[in-house]
């Protein structure tokens, strides 16, 4: 019998304190004598497989608290069973059920039925596999008739398998500190970007052409679902008492790669609350760089609201006359030659006419933005490493701007 069915027979039989440890053996009443650190077949949800000693000081300490029977087991310097193992081995154990899928085919066992015989220490444990194959064959031919070549082979497989020893199960190779994942989560958000990018590419510009600025009063329901009004044409008002040109608005920002937010990565931020550096999303891109991209809010707790289209472009210059009516805010560089040769008169008039936006890093130094502080700007912090937090920055860009496209139109 091998020593966990007879720890299941001694438990149910309530003969557990029958079982004495003489040295370094488990003597069964007069019954069977083990080796104490002999793996039974009773295989621990890790994956390794519990020894004679661990499950005989358990059932001999099931009655303490679980808490309790840890603190003693590691006084006593022995290995503990998991709090996991703790029911389904009891219930074994003590009859409660027949059978659980925690036993793997018992091991192979030598053990002795007269405690007066010592074990022979010098037992080549080859000759012992040896016979355990043989025996198993010879049952297995004498069962199916002679012809047991598949079952023959059937236990053999079983033996080696119950000899196996699981060195690592998942945690532990997850927990290798030379194994790093960033890669894997750098592929699935790039296979996420590429997806988000085919969806945008087809909603094309017919709902740029459609779309209208916010205001409830310029808010046409007669349309589609999306709350524009499919009828409605264009009026345009030119930069009069304050108020934006009728059109798609305009957000500028800047061509140089020394600042956060540019042509290459505005979409990704404003549209999905992702802040990619501009450098990976130039090497992700094929094809020219666009002159032109059309960015709009996707994430808003209001169903309702009119979804305004924007277009954001990084050359200035290449601007009209009448598009500069249309431009509502700027992302800044922070450098004074970045508005050179813009139709304003100075800094106080374009901030009173665009919203600007400074991005930092919350850890860069104070001095970065020492000359964007003079300017009526709103400074923009976000995380060099938690990607999560930049949804919020995405938001406050988003609520800004949208209050002070309605100020300026209302005014």
């Amino acid at each position: 019998m091998d020593p966990l069915s007879a720890l299941r027979d001694f438990t149910m039989r309530n003969d557990v304190d029958k079982i004495v440890r003489i040295n370094d053996e488990f003597r069964f009443s007069n019954e069977y004598t083990f080796p104490c650190n002999i793996k039974t077949a009773y295989r621990s949800k890790q994956g390794n497989l519990y020894t004679l000693e661990t499950l005989v000081y358990y059932i001999q300490n099931s009655h303490l608290k679980f808490t309790d029977y840890l603190q003693h087991a590691r006084a006593a310097g022995l290995p503990a069973i998991t709090f996991i193992d703790r029911k389904p081995l009891y219930d074994y154990l003590t009859g409660k059920v027949s059978s659980t899928d925690s036993i793997v085919f018992p091991l192979p066992q030598n053990p002795n039925p007269n405690p007066n015989l010592d074990l022979d220490n010098d037992l080549n444990s080859n000759a012992v596999l040896d016979s355990t194959i043989n025996n198993n064959s010879a049952d297995a031919d004498v069962a199916s008739g002679g012809g047991g070549n598949n079952v023959k082979e059937d236990n053999l497989v079983s033996i080696i398998y119950s000899m196996e020893r699981p060195i690592k199960d998942r945690e532990a190779l997850l927990e290798c500190k030379t194994k790093d994942f960033y890669s894997v989560l750098v592929a699935s958000t790039r296979r996420e970007e590429e997806r988000q990018r085919i969806e945008s590419q087809q909603r094309k510009d017919g709902l740029v052409a459609k779309s209208r600025l916010m205001g409830s009063e310029d808010r046409g329901y007669g349309g589609d679902e999306m709350g524009y009004d499919a009828n409605s044409k264009p009026k345009m008002l030119h930069l009069k008492g304050g108020k934006f040109g009728e059109g798609v608005p305009i957000i500028l920002v800047p061509s140089a790669f020394q600042t956060l937010i540019t042509i290459y990565n505005v979409k990704e931020f404003l549209e999905d609350g992702v802040y990619i550096p501009t450098d990976v999303k130039v090497k992700q891109m094929k094809g020219a760089k666009p002159d032109c991209v059309t960015v709009q809010k996707k994430f808003s707790t209001d169903r309702n609201r009119v979804m305004t289209a924007y277009e954001v472009r990084d050359k200035p210059s290449a601007l009209k006359a009448e598009d500069w009516d249309r431009v509502v805010a700027v992302f800044v560089l922070g450098k004074e030659w970045q508005f050179k040769d813009w139709p304003f008169k100075d800094h106080v008039e374009i901030f009173n006419k665009i919203i600007g936006f400074f991005m930092r890093f919350e850890d860069d130094s104070v001095e970065s933005a020492k000359t964007v502080k003079q300017w009526n700007v709103k400074i923009i912090s976000i995380s060099k490493n938690k990607r999560h937090q930049d949804r919020a920055a995405a938001l406050e860009v988003w609520d800004r701007l949208e209050e002070f496209v309605r100020s300026r139109s209302h005014s």
